[in-house]
């Protein structure tokens, strides 16, 4: 059975009660991940950090995003999301990271990369030794113009993260 519940207030009672943080890498969003995360009473608890990298020079200083992702692969791809969300949990050590990139358009889509091709990554800080952290990534094309792009880039990426969190502690979603 799906869950109606809005993702941040979802993300919110996963992590509200925990001792456990989260950080944002966001491209194409803007901040809206970290928006929402703050639309919610209480994120004060869990939310530490978001870093906005819209450049590749953003993505390199600010997250390590290395020079050769960037450039074998572009901006708006997977190896790049995985480095992003591993960069934002390792610069703020979080426990969480959320990560996304990808094309709002109107314009600068391609055939192999059209307007709506949306990059998510998530990655979790496990206790050390337990060799249990991880970074996940996904795939999306979302319709609709920019604002609906951004918008549904930062609802996917707020809904991956909290699958995350539930498969983590052994509770996956039905």
């Amino acid at each position: 059975m799906e869950d109606a519940t809005d993702p941040a207030e979802r993300l919110n009672a996963l992590l509200a009660d925990r001792d456990e943080t989260l950080a944002t890498a966001e491209s194409l969003t803007g901040g809206l991940v970290g928006s929402r995360v703050t639309d919610v009473p209480g994120a004060s608890a869990y939310f530490d950090r978001g870093f906005v990298t819209y450049t590749y020079d953003a993505k390199r200083e600010l997250l390590g995003v290395s020079r050769e992702s960037l450039d074998a692969h572009g901006a708006v791809s997977d190896p790049v999301v995985r480095e992003m969300a591993a960069g934002a949990r390792d610069r703020a050590s979080a426990d969480w990271a959320v990560a996304t990139t990808g094309i709002a358009g109107p314009t600068g889509g391609t055939d192999e990369k059209p307007v709506g091709l949306v990059y998510f990554g998530v990655a979790r800080a496990a206790p050390w030794g337990t060799e249990e952290s991880f970074v996940r990534t996904e795939r999306a094309v979302i319709d609709g113009d920019r604002d609906a792009v951004k918008r549904g880039a930062a609802e996917t990426a707020l809904d991956a993260l909290v699958r995350a969190i539930e498969d983590a502690d052994g509770n996956p979603e039905d």
